[in-house]
């Protein structure tokens, strides 16, 4: 029998995968696991707060009622190069001596770069508040600098379920993002903050990748080492922590096995660690990263911290990184675009929310519509991806997300490609949950991340969030069987 799949955290304490729906308190999980993985923790990244987003408010007068923010922007900036860290070093024997710690903390790293500045968009978009979010009889609209509307690509109904869905759970600090892969469009693009911070949690790039980095990883065993999703590896351990003996094979030890396609839907780390450590050399990591937007602005409508990549030089720290366990940061808007760019076969399109800008009924600003910002990754790789990410709805990390108790689906007949991410902040507690992907796996119509963070005591996932998100967007785009949740 196969052991129980659960993704791991930081600080050693499994996160038992597919189960959000019912609720759990986090200190009885860590005090029931601790027997098993010790003490030894890893200082994560601290959750900045971010307020809520997203909210309807009633008509395009009740836009231009809201305060100004002052808005000085600078005009037609470039797109940012990004320079690779200095030196990387092939994964055999480490040159610099790892620490004894199990904490990703210590692991040596390679020099970094200078870390690049957001993209500023063009100054007819200056002041943008997404917080302001409201509906005319014309669709989404937000304010501007200088009393100037923005007309938005959102769906009117889309956006308000996601925005009262969000608000249903009672969330510290969610997201939702939900773009059409083929044009970049955003559909739908809230959060909620219960700290009431002024920052937007959708284009912040505050939160652990955690597992949700394996698409990553993944990407490169496909188009640099020429690993197949049926590609076969038997392994043991990594359910808790990855050590360094762990990254050896023994076959007296590793009695169980699964392809590529399995241990992604299952986010069995051990494999991933493996395979990397192996297979993969600290370029060849960071130039698929990179590709797929690791450490580069991305242009949008409105600024975007730029998702941070620092891989360790170390063996153990690499495989660990590359694993999803630490050392890269992801905002909710690149995760849609991480969905995206598989579900578009490899091209990532440039996102866009604003359709025109409005002062007065003077239109300053009118978006160019779809655009490609890079061919990201191979088609043969996207499609590869496609398989492997497909486990985790059909049998994986999320099935009970997906499925109800007796197993029947909540989107019959459409079959749903998407990464999971679990990572837990030792202190304060602070429970990070991903969910990105995109369906119908065959003609994509729509690609999502969710973001939760959770305190103590929780309520749901963000596997569930998305599942519910997807639910609305089927159901009102009249697929069959498809029911619209509740979000009274």
């Amino acid at each position: 029998m196969e052991p129980s799949v659960e993704e791991l955290t930081p600080t050693g304490i499994a996160m038992t995968n597919g189960a959000p729906e019912v609720q759990g308190t986090l200190p009885s999980r860590m005090k029931n696991a601790a027997s098993r993985v010790g003490s030894k923790v890893f200082d994560v990244l601290r959750a900045s707060g971010e307020k809520t987003s997203g909210w309807m408010h009633a008509g395009r007068d009740a836009v231009r009622a809201r305060p100004r923010r002052a808005a000085s922007i600078l005009v037609g900036a470039a797109f940012l190069g990004v320079i690779a860290p200095a030196a990387f070093r092939s994964h055999g024997a480490p040159t610099t001596a790892p620490s004894s710690s199990t904490s990703g903390g210590d692991a040596a790293k390679a020099p970094s770069s200078p870390e690049p500045k957001p993209l500023q968009p063009p100054a007819p978009l200056a002041g943008l508040d997404l917080h302001s979010i409201a509906m005319d009889d014309n669709g989404a609209v937000a304010s501007a600098a200088n009393g100037r509307v923005a007309r938005l690509t959102l769906d009117p109904r889309l956006q308000l379920f996601v925005s009262k869905l969000l608000a249903k759970h009672k969330l510290p600090q969610a997201a939702v993002v939900m773009i059409e892969p083929s044009t970049g469009k955003v559909l739908a693009y809230a959060s909620r903050d219960q700290s009431g911070s002024t920052k937007d949690l959708n284009v912040d790039a505050f939160a652990p990748s955690a597992s949700v980095f394996k698409i990553v990883t993944g990407a490169a065993l496909v188009q640099i080492a020429g690993i197949t999703p049926d590609f076969k590896v038997c392994y043991s351990g990594g359910e808790q922590k990855i050590t360094a003996n762990e990254l050896k094979e023994d076959p007296k030890k590793d009695n169980w096995c699964a392809t590529v396609a399995q241990a992604m839907g299952r986010s069995i780390n051990t494999i991933f660690a493996r395979l990397a450590s192996k297979k993969l050399s600290g370029p060849d990591l960071h130039a698929i990263a990179s590709q797929l937007g690791y450490g580069a602005p991305i242009p949008f409508d409105v600024p975007v911290s730029v998702s941070k990549i620092d891989l360790p030089s170390d063996t153990l720290g690499f495989a660990r990184t590359a694993a999803g366990f630490w050392n890269t940061t992801l905002s909710p808007l690149h995760g849609a675009l991480l969905a995206s760019a598989v579900a578009n076969g490899g091209v990532m399109m440039r996102p866009y929310l604003v359709t025109e800008v409005l002062d007065g009924t003077n239109a300053i600003y009118k978006s160019t519509g779809p655009s490609q910002l890079k061919k990201a990754l191979e088609p043969a790789t996207a499609a590869a991806l496609e398989r492997m990410m497909s486990e985790t709805v059909s049998q994986g990390t999320s099935y009970k997300a997906f499925h109800d108790a007796k197993g029947k689906a909540f989107l019959p007949g459409i079959e749903v490609a998407g990464k999971t991410g679990t990572l837990n902040n030792p202190s304060p507690v602070k429970l990070y949950t991903w969910f990105v992907g995109y369906a119908p796996t065959k003609n994509p119509k729509i690609a999502i991340a969710s973001l939760v963070v959770n305190d103590p005591v929780w309520k749901v996932k963000a596997n569930v969030l998305a599942r519910e998100a997807l639910q609305a967007y089927f159901a009102q785009s009249g697929a069959p069987n498809v029911s619209m949740p509740s979000v009274e």
